[in-house]
């Protein structure tokens, strides 16, 4: 494995052709069966979008704490 900034890729090609194209499938066929699962069950993009929604919330909550640390500091100190 090839290693790139912290994050690691897959060197294929110590893969031989038919092995290559049987990952290659593989892929597909699952991000397919992945498709249909969620399009079967759309109570999973609700809970992806309230997640990632908390998430953007956290992360701003987080900068008004910090510039509120930093209004403090300049002010108080």
């Amino acid at each position: 494995m090839a290693e790139t900034g912290g994050v690691t890729k897959l060197d294929v090609s110590v893969l031989n052709a038919e092995q290559q194209e049987k990952l290659r499938q593989f892929k597909i066929k699952t991000r397919i069966d992945n498709e249909r699962y969620l399009r079967s069950h759309p109570e999973v993009d609700v809970l992806i979008g309230d997640f990632l929604r908390s998430v953007q919330v956290h992360i701003n909550i987080t900068k008004i704490h910090a510039e509120w640390g930093k209004m403090f500091v300049m002010f108080y100190c």
